[in-house]
């Protein structure tokens, strides 16, 4: 066997399947796990036969790799990431290169980045989306760092990566943290798309009453339509027909209405939040999971406050319809969201991000991966500086030519109770962005008269700040 030069720290599902797609694709690997048992299982199960090499401690990792090294990690992000970087700084020579593929906060990869290059060794933070399915068989890869780091990795990062019409999904993102920070984004635009489709599974199961072959017959079909066909939406119309072993019922309705979060959905309202910019359809998203959370205490709620209920008295397949009206609408303006959030950060850290070839990248392997991704490639191509997706002319025209259809889905879901907290932002960022006027003069009025915070006119230069002393 050849010696070889990649090696991958971090044998649970993603580091396995990562370093399987590696080897399958030409790239003997070395392999490398704290725990001494998890690697001699890998090697006597999944890697028999295969070109890989494995190590009992992390020194004679480094030993039996090549040089230049390039080493993958694939362990919790946090303290753990930072302890194997000190376990292999020592170990390692110029021109050996750390590659952290966790879902790493982009502060920390910068930090790191600053720490190894001063070293003379390489660093890339690496986002890698798609799950264990995409690490085996091709997820999308978004790496930053150096260009030399990225150049040494590339002919494997593009083996590696799900292949779609237009190429591999991986493209370098930009220096520092900006894999990790668009990754980051992507992981925010992954809640709001999950959030808006569980509005739309409440209001069609009950709005409308339906079942899960209906649902699933729902689901399906929008899965075909150029708009909403996507991995999420396929997973969901996948969901509905599953039955439970144990209850011989449909195994979505024994499933504990409490979702859980990582973390990375919040950094990104966060970073939005100390950026300026308006996330409101994902940070709905974010306070629907901290909501579904608090079960027990929504629960003794239920017995103490009511409101409407009932059932929609119109035409079902016309609602229907509108349903898939709303969310599209809704979805766009998430990812209008998202991609304002990606310029704004790549304006103020210098990432130099390309938006297009980020939404190239996320058309295949990833989570989000979706049809309509082309069309957000093809804007931003057309008008790199666009100020924001809603002013694309195919998707401005969608939203002008469906907000009647939105606005009745979000009517009809309150005069039912039925909470669409996503949809309802999604809406109001709509709103919001199309008024030229907003009622924040008001707020600041209020703020020079409690605190002399001082106003700008609308019949002077921008810039110019002036006091009022107030009754």
């Amino acid at each position: 066997m050849t010696q070889p030069s990649f090696g991958l720290i971090g044998l649970a599902v993603m580091g396995e399947n990562l370093a399987l797609n590696v080897e399958r694709n030409g790239f003997p690997v070395t392999v490398y796990n704290r725990t001494t048992a998890k690697t001699d299982e890998f090697m006597a199960t999944r890697a028999k036969g295969k070109n890989f090499k494995a190590a009992r401690t992390i020194e004679e990792f480094v030993k039996f790799l090549d040089r230049p090294r390039k080493i993958l990690v694939m362990v919790k992000a946090g303290k753990p990431v930072d302890a194997v970087i000190d376990q292999l700084k020592p170990l390692l020579e110029e021109g050996d290169t750390i590659i952290d593929g966790g879902n790493s906060l982009y502060e920390d990869t910068e930090r790191r980045t600053q720490d190894l290059e001063a070293k003379k060794l390489g660093f890339v933070g690496m986002g890698v989306s798609g799950g264990e399915e995409g690490a085996l068989n091709g997820p999308s890869l978004m790496p930053g760092g150096t260009p030399a780091a990225y150049k040494e990795l590339e002919p494997i990062f593009t083996k590696i990566a799900a292949q779609v019409d237009d190429g591999p999904c991986v493209t370098f993102i930009g220096p520092g943290g900006a894999g990790h920070y668009v990754k980051m984004a992507h992981n925010g635009i992954e809640y709001g798309d999950m959030q808006l489709i569980a509005e739309a599974y409440d209001l069609l199961k009950n709005a409308l009453g339906l079942d899960r072959k209906q649902l699933h017959e729902v689901f399906a079909e929008w899965n075909t339509t150029d708009e909403l066909n996507s991995f999420l939406i396929e997973i969901t119309a996948d969901i509905f027909p599953q039955i439970d072993p144990d209850t011989n019922k449909p195994l979505l309705d024994q499933i504990l209405d409490a979702a859980g979060q990582k973390g990375t959905g919040r950094w990104t309202v966060v970073s939005a939040l100390e950026l300026g910019v308006t996330l409101p359809t994902i940070t709905a998203a974010v306070n629907a999971r901290v909501m579904s959370s608090i079960k027990d205490e929504r629960v003794a709620a239920s017995q103490e406050l009511t409101g409407p209920t009932g059932k929609y008295d119109g035409d079902v397949k016309a609602f229907i319809n509108k349903i898939r009206d709303a969310l599209y609408c809704s979805k766009i303006c998430s990812y209008a969201q998202g991609m304002a959030l990606l310029a704004k950060a790549s304006s103020e850290y210098n990432y130099n991000l390309n938006l297009s070839e980020i939404s190239r990248i996320w058309k295949g392997g990833c989570i989000i991966r979706a049809g309509f991704l082309d069309k957000i490639k093809v804007a931003f191509n057309e008008n790199p500086q666009l100020a924001n997706l809603l002013l694309a002319p195919e998707f401005k025209q969608t939203i002008l030519d469906r907000q009647g259809a939105w606005r009745d889905v979000l009517a009809t879901a309150s005069q039912l109770g039925i909470p669409v907290p996503a949809f309802s932002a999604s809406l109001d960022y709509f709103d919001s962005y199309r008024r030229a006027s907003l009622p924040q003069n008001l707020t600041q009025a209020q703020r020079d008269y409690f605190g002399a915070h001082t106003y700008e006119r609308i019949d002077k230069p921008r810039g110019e700040f002036f006091h009022t002393q107030w009754f």
